[in-house]
C-alpha cells in the first residue's frame, strides 16, 4: 500500500544556501545588550571588557567566515589582501548588519594600518555609554568578528574599535601580510 505521510525534512537536511534569514532589531538588541551584561560581569575594567567583547565576537567571526563565503562566492577565497578588504566591507557587513560598512581607508602613515569606518553601528545605537567611561566601545565584538575573519584568510592582525567619524575599526596586519603582498606586487 502507499504512504500518505510526507517526509519532513530537519534542519541537517536543508542546504546553507537557502538565502539569509534576519533577525529582528529589538530581539538583536536585546540579545546583545545581554552579551554585554554578562561580559560586564566579569571584568573590572574597559580594557578588559573590550578583550572579552572580541573575544566573544572572534567566536562569531570564526564561524561565520564560511558561511558567507559559501552564500557569497561559493567558496572562493580571495589571496590579496585589498580583496578580502572589499569582501568584509561589502558582502560580510551586508550580512551581518544588512548593509556595505561606509568606508575604508588605508593609513597615510602605516601602510600595515587600515582603517574601516561605521558612521552609525547598530552595535552601539541601544547602549548607553556611562560619562565616566568615555572610551568604552562596545563595537570591540565587531572588532573580534573582523579580526577573525582575516586571521581566518590568512591575513593574521589586530583589530581594535575606536570612537572616530562614528566607530573606526582600526586594522593592524602583521608585517608578513605586507611582505607578502609587496612580494605579489613585483611578482606581476
Amino acid at each position: 500500500k502507499g504512504s500518505n505521510m510526507t517526509k519532513s525534512t530537519g534542519i541537517l537536511d536543508k542546504t546553507l544556501s537557502r538565502g539569509k534569514q534576519e533577525v529582528n532589531l529589538s530581539t538583536f538588541a536585546v540579545m546583545y545588550s545581554e552579551i554585554i551584561r554578562y561580559a560586564q560581569k566579569r571584568v573590572s575594567t574597559d580594557t578588559e571588557l573590550h578583550d572579552r567583547l572580541a573575544t566573544y565576537g572572534k567566536f562569531v567571526g570564526e564561524r561565520m567566515l564560511d558561511v558567507i563565503y559559501l552564500r557569497e562566492r561559493g567558496y572562493k577565497r580571495e589571496t590579496k589582501l585589498l580583496p578580502t578588504l572589499m569582501f568584509i566591507k561589502g558582502p560580510v557587513w551586508k550580512n551581518l548588519f544588512n548593509k556595505e560598512a561606509d568606508k575604508l581607508e588605508r593609513s597615510n602613515d602605516d601602510q600595515k594600518t587600515y582603517l574601516l569606518i561605521e558612521n552609525n553601528p547598530i552595535v552601539n545605537t541601544f547602549i548607553s555609554i556611562p560619562k565616566d567611561k568615555p572610551h568604552l566601545n562596545c563595537a570591540a565584538f565587531v572588532a573580534g568578528i573582523i579580526e577573525a575573519m582575516l586571521t581566518s584568510c590568512n591575513f593574521p592582525c589586530r583589530v581594535s574599535a575606536h570612537w572616530h567619524n562614528g566607530t573606526t575599526y582600526m586594522i593592524q596586519f602583521e608585517d608578513s601580510v605586507i611582505a607578502r603582498e609587496n612580494a605579489l606586487v613585483s611578482n606581476q
